[in-house]
């Protein structure tokens, strides 16, 4: 009779741990929360920069590969940015896809 109870609490936990598992196309929690860490840093980087436009660049990240998207004035910001991006700790890649406006 105790081995029911006992049986569905085992049931409901593998259940909920299966359900922060990552996959191919989805982030578990932790890789959610690093890659909201990395998007911030790669953000503050840009406003501690005075060559790059902060508020003109998006910032995504997913499992630690970055996109930049948005526009940028010259050339060299758009590199500067993508340089700014890889020496955060944690990104894996970096895809930029920022355009001269």
């Amino acid at each position: 009779m105790r081995t029911l109870p006992r049986l569905t609490l085992v049931l409901a936990l593998v259940t909920a741990l299966a359900a922060c598992a990552g996959s191919p196309t989805r982030e578990s929690t932790g890789q959610y929360i690093d890659d909201s860490a990395i998007t911030t840093k790669v953000k503050s980087a840009f406003v501690k920069d005075k060559t790059v436009s902060a508020l003109n660049i998006g910032v995504d990240t997913f499992k630690g590969e970055v996109q930049l998207s948005g526009f940028a004035d010259t050339r060299q910001e758009i590199q500067r940015a993508g340089e700014l991006a890889r020496d955060v700790p944690g990104v894996r890649s970096v895809k930029n896809d920022i355009r001269l406006k």
